[in-house]
């Protein structure tokens, strides 16, 4: 039985960039960090002489953990069609702020690419928890392209 999502993964090419984004621009808190290597990792993982830098991150609103992963070795590769919102398999992952235009606008500012400007999502589309009606979206990118979704409910 599932007890709830532990963590998200996401392997990024150069750890401080991405310490950069999530922490000193979206707020996260960096709450653990490991160096993975061995057998027991290559085992898990299906590959052969991994060496990785592992960081546990937690937004200020609590849980789920992300680990941002950097593979030392062996190197991974960048697909661009990952960046693309149609391509099959996990695509983008959601983070609730409060002020979403004044973030778009720090977010630019630190040349982030955001697509679009944030967007109300029509009333009736999608039912809401807690009687929330209102719901406003954009999507940006991480610095290795991963699609990452600020959304404001009102």
């Amino acid at each position: 039985m599932i007890g709830g999502i532990d963590h998200l993964n996401i392997v990024v090419a150069d750890l401080p960039r991405s310490l950069a984004f999530y922490s000193g621009l979206l707020g996260f808190v960096q709450t653990k960090e490991a160096y993975l290597e061995g057998a027991w990792i290559d085992q898990i993982v299906g590959l052969s002489g991994v060496k990785a830098h592992a960081v546990f991150i937690v937004s200020p609103g609590g849980e789920p953990r992300i680990e941002l992963l950097q593979y030392l070795a062996p190197a991974g590769l960048a697909l661009a069609e990952n960046s693309r919102a149609n391509t099959r398999g996990l695509r983008h992952f959601a983070l609730r702020t409060s002020h979403i235009t004044a973030l778009v606008a720090r977010l630019r500012a630190a040349g982030v690419e955001v697509w679009g400007e944030p967007t109300d999502v029509p009333r009736g589309v999608v039912a809401f928890d807690q009687g929330i009606s209102d719901k406003r979206l954009v999507y940006c990118l991480d610095p290795d392209g991963v699609i990452v979704e600020l959304a404001e409910y009102q």
